[in-house]
């Protein structure tokens, strides 16, 4: 399992990532392009809060869907359960223990702005 932490420590996260960082995207939604962090893919299952799970604080929109999840205490994302797919959560690639994402560029973008959802049969 890998750690994840918000700026603070004063929430952790243990993590197993079944594609390593292979799966790091950024997203240009427009809550994404602000928040700026890659994130990587973890199935629901495998993200456990291992300390401050008082200290999360929850921020959706729109849709409701998508639960973004920060550090009350320092701001930090530290991770989110996906809209696209609600069995998924995207983790803060840059919360990720000895992971600097500048070091894994280029990072590919997905098109949040016409997200897959909003797409009408």
């Amino acid at each position: 399992m890998t750690k994840v932490t918000c700026h603070c420590g004063a929430v952790e996260l243990r993590v197993t990532l079944a594609d390593g960082l292979k799966s790091a995207r950024r997203c240009d939604c427009s809550f994404c392009r602000r928040r700026g962090t890659a994130a990587v893919t973890v199935n629901v299952g495998d993200l456990v809060v291992v300390r401050g799970a008082d200290n999360l604080t929850r921020y959706s929109f729109e849709t409701n869907t998508a639960q973004h999840h920060f550090c009350k205490t320092c701001g930090i994302y530290t991770h989110h359960q996906r809209r696209s797919n609600p069995n998924e959560y995207g983790v803060n690639m840059g919360g990720i223990e000895g992971v600097n994402p500048s070091k894994h560029e280029p990072i590919v973008w997905n098109d949040g702005v016409n997200h897959p959802s909003d797409t009408k049969a």
